[in-house]
């Protein structure tokens, strides 16, 4: 059975990775269930043919499922356009700079004039609101289960797509939700203030939770009460951004979430609760041994907080294997731990099938496969206290490693302190801080979570120390790679005294030192990142590495350089940057800044902003890196002595790599490429063009652009901006001259490869397209 399970997760892996939905899925669908009946057939060939019917179930279950899914959909036409929905609040709001987000079920789509919108059930709408008083603030407040009546503008799931990215597509799709959009100033209508039906009152119990935590323990005192939040329902967006930095560092990561070890103890805690009271009332205990009724509590237990915990996938596979667990006591049949694991995995995968793609999959299921696979070394089986710390240490060995091909394939690195700072913050995290946090959910009084907000507070001086540790860092390792370093988890946790236990750890070799792929002497790689409607791009030679334009700042929580330029840099395997060039001060390309300055080491800035630090980026600066040649063209410096518009003021830089040319504008606008051709009129040909600023009017004058006489442009624009670009006559000019057109909205990542033998071009979203990609 479990080499079964195992094969129908492969399928619907499988599924995942296509670029469009298999066509041949009914085919599948006949395969596998020819040999559902015959599955404990005996014999290799026999048992072979039941595998692969067990795969081809799971393709056809994972791609039917994906085209129920992907049929509800936002019409192509109902893009940008206003239209009115009644619906309810689906989800926990989530509070931004100016404005709110949730998740919203759409039960009404209004008719406008004669037409009927096409609107997905399930939308995710922000609500941007500005400044606003206490009175007006509590009247336009939004609630869980609340049923509203919306102006809304909508657009399909579009997210950025970059090497080393996080797929929000993706994110989107699991969720359920096919359209994102904004609410639009038309007054909007409270209809209902509770509509009751079980999952909005369980997401307005969540709320209701928050509320508490967010009035007894104010952020502005309390700067750990985020935290609690997160233990108690799952909240991560509660905590603060900086906070995650040190969590990372640290290995600790995982403890912020709703783990399968805080499910458990929550079930522990309730099954001894309800079986200490059970044996003392003989007329229950005579119905139902206390033993069983504690087993029942403690499966409820489990349900009830992964409810409240928003019901991730660690919070999932523990209540299912509970479940499956408490079902064999109870018939009083003995079912192995592993097949227990497996049948979690099978009823995750047929609720969800896309979570095989979140790396808290991988890592919920590998940390558990690895300690059952160490079981002799559980804690509870030793018997002195020395043994028990033995084992405890054997458990985080086990854990520890199981987790780093995770790491390395995902996010590039791993905590060289994790088994140090986990050794004291399970501990303290899951038997302290998580009950307390949760006895203050039920008893919202203020030393209860004053109690648990302090002794996170002495944690968190522990781990900020250990996130001074060094932190491994690699470019991410091929696929083969990080399974060659699976199999040496397996050998390596081999029981002692079992010879080749040593090859295990060379097998961990290309996963941890796989080289960083260079350009050759004289090449250059730039990679024009998707970053919205702003500008990121990096430029590599063999030795260097230059950042232009660290990317757009999105709200007061985020920005470009922490979500793309850093992930895609750290997927490289670079952590050092010697020139960082902010063309302007516009946050369309500034916004990064400080983001990429904290996260890795930058030796010179270049810029136009006053106040940034560094050197003025000045025409006829020039270097030569690695056989590349690097020229600043644009401003002047007797441009720096006015009162410019920002734009005026962007740093032209062109690159010159195997007899190739590249010209990176910024947002220079008609007037500043008047001045390039005067000052250069014979100096600006270039074999590929960064269109100036994203396709506005204002720039992409005939002149210049016959001047550069570029074969291929690349336009850094964000899906549906606001501000329409790129404007259909600038690209009806480039289009004139038999320009090839690329932008980041449309290709995702740009990646331009100049060398002697040419150049290259090529989009990431096109190279490394899904099934749910513009849909």
């Amino acid at each position: 059975m479990r080499l079964n399970i195992l094969a129908f997760a492969a399928g619907i892996l499988g599924v995942q990775m296509q670029p469009e939905l298999p066509g041949w899925a009914l085919w599948a669908v006949a395969g596998g269930l020819l040999v559902l009946p015959r599955l404990r057939w005996s014999g290799w060939p026999l048992r072979l043919l039941a595998l692969l019917g067990c795969l081809a179930l799971g393709v056809a279950w994972g791609a039917w499922r994906a085209d129920i899914r992907l049929a509800d959909e936002l019409g192509a036409d109902w893009e940008g356009r206003d239209v009115d929905v009644v619906g309810v609040v689906a989800g926990l709001p989530q509070d931004f700079s100016n404005g709110t987000r949730f998740e919203f079920d759409v039960n009404f789509r209004l008719t406008v004039a004669t037409e009927k919108p096409v609107v997905p059930e399930r939308i995710m709408l922000s609500w941007y609101q500005g400044r606003r008083d206490d009175e007006q603030f509590e009247r336009l407040q939004v609630r869980p289960g609340e049923r509203w009546r919306f102006t809304v503008r909508l657009k399909r799931p579009h997210g950025n797509a970059n090497p080393g990215g996080f797929d929000y597509e993706a994110w989107l799709l699991e969720r359920n939700i096919r359209a994102t959009g904004y609410i639009r100033p038309n007054p909007p209508q409270r209809l209902d203030a509770m509509v009751w039906q079980p999952d909005y009152a369980i997401e307005r119990l969540r709320h209701a939770i928050r509320d508490s935590f967010v009035r007894i323990l104010p952020e502005e005192s309390y700067p750990w009460a985020g935290v609690l939040v997160a233990l108690v329902i799952g909240d991560q967006k509660a905590i603060q951004g900086d906070l995650w930095t040190t969590f990372n560092r640290t290995g600790t990561t995982h403890l912020m979430s709703i783990s399968g070890l805080h499910v458990t103890m929550v079930a522990a805690l309730f099954g001894w609760l309800v079986s200490f009271a059970w044996r003392r009332i003989p007329a229950l205990a005579l119905r139902l041994p206390a033993q069983k009724a504690g087993l029942l509590a403690a499966c409820l237990g489990a349900f009830a907080y992964a409810l409240l915990a928003g019901f991730a996938v660690p919070a999932q596979r523990t209540l299912y294997m509970l479940l499956v667990a408490a079902a064999a006591m109870l018939s009083g049949r003995l079912v192995a731990p592993s097949r227990i694991l497996c049948l979690a995995l099978l009823v995750v995968l047929l609720f969800d099938p896309w979570s095989v793609l979140a790396a808290g999959f991988w890592l919920s299921f590998g940390a558990v496969g690895a300690l059952l696979y160490i079981g002799s070394a559980a804690v509870g089986e030793a018997t002195d206290r020395w043994a028990k710390i033995r084992a405890w240490g054997v458990v985080q060995w086990a854990a520890t490693l199981a987790s780093l091909p995770i790491l390395l394939l995902v996010f590039q690195q791993f905590s060289l302190v994790s088994p140090l700072a986990n050794a004291l913050a399970i501990p303290v995290i899951s038997f302290v801080v998580t009950p307390l946090a949760l006895l203050g959910a039920l008893v919202p009084w203020w030393p209860i979570l004053g109690l648990a907000h302090q002794v996170m507070a002495w944690l968190m001086v522990f781990l900020d120390w250990c996130a001074t540790w060094p932190v491994w860092l690699a470019p991410a390792p091929p696929l083969w790679a990080a399974l060659t370093a699976g199999v040496g988890v397996a050998i390596c946790l081999l029981p002692r005294g079992l010879p080749g236990r040593l090859l295990g750890v060379f097998l961990f070799v290309p996963a941890l030192f796989w080289p960083v792929e260079k350009p050759a002497e004289g090449e250059a790689w730039i990679s024009v990142l998707d970053v919205g409607q702003g500008l990121a791009s990096v430029i590599r030679t063999r030795e260097h590495t230059l950042i232009y334009d660290p990317g757009p700042l999105y709200s007061a929580e985020s920005d470009a350089g922490q979500r793309v330029v850093v992930p895609y840099l750290r997927a490289q395997g670079i952590g050092h940057i010697d020139v960082l060039m902010v063309t302007h001060r516009d946050t369309d390309h500034s916004g990064g800044t400080a983001s990429v300055r904290a996260a890795l080491a930058v030796d010179e800035v270049y810029s136009s902003v006053a106040g940034i630090g560094g050197r003025q980026c000045m025409a006829g600066q020039r270097w030569v890196w690695d056989g590349v040649v690097f020229e600043v063209l644009h401003p002047a410096a007797e441009a720096y002595s006015g009162n410019s518009k920002p734009n005026h003021l962007s740093c032209v830089l062109r690159l010159e790599a195997g007899g190739r040319r590249m010209l990176l504008t910024s947002d220079i606008e008609a007037p500043d490429e008047a001045a390039l051709l005067l000052r250069y009129p014979d100096g600006l040909v270039a074999d590929v063009l960064l269109m100036p600023h994203h396709g506005s009017k204002t720039s992409s004058t005939p002149a210049f652009l016959q001047a550069v006489g570029a074969a291929q442009t690349v336009i850094p624009v964000g899906y549906r901006n606001r501000f329409g670009h790129p404007k259909a006559e600038v690209l009806a000019r480039h289009e004139a001259m038999g320009t090839t057109i690329w932008r980041t909205d449309r290709d995702g990542a740009v990646r331009i490869r100049l060398a002697d033998g040419g150049m290259t071009l090529s989009g990431w979203r096109l190279e490394h397209r899904r099934y749910w990609h513009g849909r």
